[in-house]
């Protein structure tokens, strides 16, 4: 909603009634009159708010009316499946999903790694992993040990700063950054690294949720302790111990050995590769994980001919390398898991590469630019290159996205949002056109500051929604947007649409443009499906 509200008494002066105690009160303005801007404001007899044009009690049925399809496709660029002719795709939560159990696993290794080769305090292990403490797309400040948002314009979305397991008053906040923005230099490098003296790390891998809460849990271990310690080396050790978790295997032998615990097999992921493959699009895997897990994983959620839907299978790939470094050939893999060392003049089907390059990938299969649509969850590693370098069209997939947007479809949600903006709107109207009503104008600010932290309460206490900060974008929506043509919580989404189905965004207004009579027609998401429509579509 982009609703100014404005209100005016029969004597036409609505900041003496309001601030006088008179019969316009905040309980009356919440369901009486909300208004552009734009239309004229009519009066009535004195001491009356006169009714115009649109009621808030009228609003939230309106969009009860037209809720968000959490399985819809969402579009940044216009794109249509017909001119896809190869659809690639990465493994982890991209084909397989992984139950909650994995980031516990994750988390609990890492742990010991920290006690048992870092010669961390066994202490630390009091603190268990909690699965509502962060969200993806934070960053991490490596020299001050702050975990917090951070919108589209580099701004710190205040209240959202965590040392350990405690947030940072505002107050410190704004001594330590001269404010609340974190300028280029100090902000993460392309794929979201804290190098070349940079001070900030983004998190953007799902697998990086375990991650942040083991840096806070340690952090406050030591806080509380009063022990000195230096920040960059807990990072690094953090980071080494993560990542130990994957290279050493612990993670993959732990999936192996219990698959039916830590995979999920309910994202209909054999129906939509058997869906593209009968409609004659070709099929590619290239993913980071190793052949043995890739396979076993695979067979578990597709089956054992999982391999014949597949044109081209590539493990290992160490992207975002794969996608810069031309001097690494690709090796295939035999039956057994060994590596053969055979020159590779052509990528066969049933066959399983390791590592390799995009270049050689492209000389050898000759899929080049927009015909091709690559999907991967992690925005930088997986889509960034992709779609800068090479043209190809890019699907990210955001597991968050679904729970996100039934917590939005909620009226509860709705109610909230509505009077929010409309809070908004009477700011905005009576600074400009009633100077005099700053008492009033306090007791709006405040109250707008207490709902916007309602707002955040609805998706996560500590940082809320991945996707906006209180106002703004945040800056993993940012690169969401530049880097993905469309965007969806999973791959079953597809089995909604036609394979030649267009997808179009939306032509949001820019702020100096006027919503226009089509904006208008196509209420709500604009051209969006929505829960309604959907199931009618099926």
């Amino acid at each position: 909603l982009s609703l100014s509200v404005a209100v005016r008494t029969g004597d036409g002066n609505p900041a003496e009634a309001l601030m006088s105690g008179g019969t316009v009160s905040k309980a009356l303005l919440k369901s009486r009159c909300i208004t552009s801007t734009a239309c004229p404001l009519s009066t009535g007899p004195a001491g009356i708010l006169t009714p115009i044009f649109l009621f808030s009690s009228d609003l939230v049925p309106s969009i009860m009316s037209n809720l968000l399809n959490p399985d819809a496709i969402f579009t940044n660029n216009e794109m249509s499946l017909s001119d896809i002719e190869i659809y690639g795709f990465d493994y982890d939560y991209t084909l397989v999903f992984y139950s909650k159990h994995l980031h516990t696993l994750i988390y609990n290794a890492a742990r010991d790694l920290l006690i048992n080769e870092h010669r961390y305090p066994a202490e630390i292990r009091k603190y268990d992993y909690d699965p509502n403490f962060a969200i993806r797309g934070l960053h991490y400040d490596v020299h001050r040990a702050l975990l917090m948002k951070i919108d589209a314009f580099h701004y710190i979305q205040l209240g959202t700063v965590y040392r350990g397991l405690s947030v940072v008053p505002d107050e410190e906040v704004i001594a330590m950054y001269d404010g609340s923005h974190v300028p280029l230099e100090q902000m993460s490098d392309f794929y979201g690294k804290s190098s070349h003296g940079k001070t900030m790390k983004q998190f953007m891998d799902i697998f990086s949720l375990p991650e942040m809460t083991l840096l806070s849990c340690v952090n406050e271990y030591f806080l509380k302790n009063n022990i000195d310690y230096e920040p960059v080396h807990l990072y690094k050790d953090v980071k080494d111990s993560i990542r130990d978790v994957h290279i050493k295997g612990i993670m993959y032998r732990a999936i192996e050995a219990d698959i039916d615990k830590y995979i999920c097999y309910a994202e209909q992921t054999r129906a939509v590769l058997g869906k593209l493959a009968d409609h004659g699009k070709k099929l590619f895997l290239i993913t980071n994980s190793p052949s043995s897990f890739v396979d076993k994983g695979m067979k578990f959620i597709v089956g054992k001919d999982w391999r014949d839907l597949f044109d081209v299978v590539i493990v290992q790939a160490d992207k975002p390398n794969f996608f810069n470094d031309k001097r690494r050939p690709f090796r295939k893999v035999n039956e057994k898991g060994e590596l053969l060392w055979d020159k590779i003049h052509k990528l066969q089907k049933g066959q399983i590469y390791k590592q390799g390059n995009l270049y050689e990938f492209l000389k050898l299969t000759g899929w080049r630019g927009s015909k091709v649509l690559y999907f991967g969850d992690h925005i930088y590693s997986d889509l960034a290159d992709l779609t800068l370098k090479h043209g190809w069209r890019t699907g990210a997939i955001i597991p968050e996205l679904r729970s996100e947007i039934k917590i939005m479809n909620t009226e509860q949600y709705i109610q909230t949002m509505t009077w929010l903006q409309t809070l908004t709107g009477l700011l905005e109207h009576m600074q400009v056109c009633h100077p005099d009503s700053q008492m009033i104008l306090q007791e709006w600010k405040k109250e707008r500051k207490e709902m916007r932290e309602v707002t955040r309460n609805f998706f996560n206490s500590q940082f809320g929604g991945l996707f906006r900060t209180d106002q703004n974008p945040t800056y993993f929506l940012r690169r969401l947007s530049r880097f993905a043509d469309i965007y969806m919580a999973s791959l079953s989404c597809l089995l909604n649409y036609d394979p030649n189905y267009t997808f179009y965004p939306r032509r949001t207004p820019l702020q100096h443009e006027l919503p226009t009579w089509s904006d208008q027609l196509c209420t709500g998401t604009f051209r969006i499906p929505f829960l309604q429509e959907m199931v009618q579509n099926k």
